[in-house]
């Protein structure tokens, strides 16, 4: 009877053991999907910034004739 309680035991230990590499393997992806979602918003905008900052330069040079 003890080798079975100890079976279980083990068994169980072994259960957690599982259970918690698969959460923080969850965390890992998570962490992994918002640090790709921080670099494309910043991508964005900056190239937002770069248009927002350009573009109305360029009118201008065009609206006094680049001189």
């Amino acid at each position: 009877m003890a080798n079975k309680k100890q079976k279980s035991a083990s068994q169980q230990r072994a259960d957690r053991i599982r259970e918690a590499q698969e959460r923080e393997a969850r965390a890992k992806a998570q962490r992994a999907r918002s640090e790709k979602i921080k670099k494309v918003v910043i991508v964005v905008v900056a190239v937002i910034l770069v248009l927002a900052l350009s573009l109305p330069t360029m009118a201008l040079m065009v609206i006094g004739g680049g001189s």
